[in-house]
């Protein structure tokens, strides 16, 4: 694989859509939990996707259950979490794991092009980020204290490159 339009993933409600359907986009792929220190950020991420999708930001959200079972409800209760808590509009994906022998395909290709710290490739908690040029190429990877607000600057960045 060579691009991030080469994936499929389901959505929340279950419609499997293929990640080219992004094609020409920034991405901003977000592992996340609905129970964990961090979700909090999910505002953050609603606000990035309000305020730059218009730009060609598209904020996709991947819930996970692999860290300290933040996430153990089905898609449909996280689905309502998020929307009634955050009011997340931006597009959520069916709970996967990211790490290990079942990871997303996704997953295990955005941890090989952009490893973590010492050059790790597992994610280490819910909410690490990957951000994703108009090419389908991962420009970085944010660790989950990197919060949406911090990594603005970035995103705008990219959007501004052809």
């Amino acid at each position: 694989m060579s691009t991030v339009y080469d994936f499929k993933a389901s959505t929340i409600d279950g419609r499997e859509v293929a990640l080219s359907d992004y094609r020409g986009q920034v991405l901003l792929i977000v592992n996340t939990a609905s129970a964990c220190g961090f979700t909090p950020q999910f505002a953050g991420l609603e606000t990035l996707h309000q305020t730059l999708g218009p730009q060609g930001l598209a904020v996709l959200g991947f819930p996970c259950n692999q860290f300290g079972s933040q996430d153990p409800g089905s898609n449909e209760e996280i689905g309502a979490f998020c929307q009634m808590n955050y009011g997340v509009s931006f597009p959520m994906m069916a709970k996967i794991n990211v790490n290990g022998q079942d990871a997303h395909p996704l997953f295990a290709w955005l941890k090989s092009q952009a490893p973590g710290l010492l050059g790790s490739e597992g994610i280490k908690w819910n909410f690490t980020k990957f951000l994703v040029n108009r090419q389908g190429q991962v420009i970085k990877r944010y660790a989950p204290l990197d919060k949406p607000s911090g990594i603005a600057a970035d995103i705008e960045a990219a959007l501004a490159q052809p």
